[in-house]
């Protein structure tokens, strides 16, 4: 798993179904780390996948702008063009 940042730690109480403390006890054994640290690292890349998605929806809202700005622009781009040249 990719180390974590240093961070300031607080400890919670949380309740899990009995199969969801299994598999996390049991990806927690395989990779030689504690239950904390692996359902912290699954939340920590869910926050970031959540992040990616805000990012690629205000890259094609912009993109989509910026599209719509230069074919509105085109038709002063060449006349500008035509009278340069």
């Amino acid at each position: 798993m990719a180390p974590m940042t240093a961070t300031v730690i607080r400890k919670v109480t949380v309740s899990l179904p009995r199969e969801l403390l299994e598999y996390v006890d049991g990806k927690a054994a395989l990779a030689r780390e504690g239950r904390s640290r692996v359902i912290a690292e699954v939340l920590a890349a869910w926050r970031a996948s959540e992040k990616d998605a805000l990012a690629v929806e205000g890259y094609r809202f912009y993109a989509q702008e910026a599209s719509e700005f230069a074919e509105a622009s085109l038709p002063a781009v060449r006349g500008a063009i035509s009278h340069a040249g």
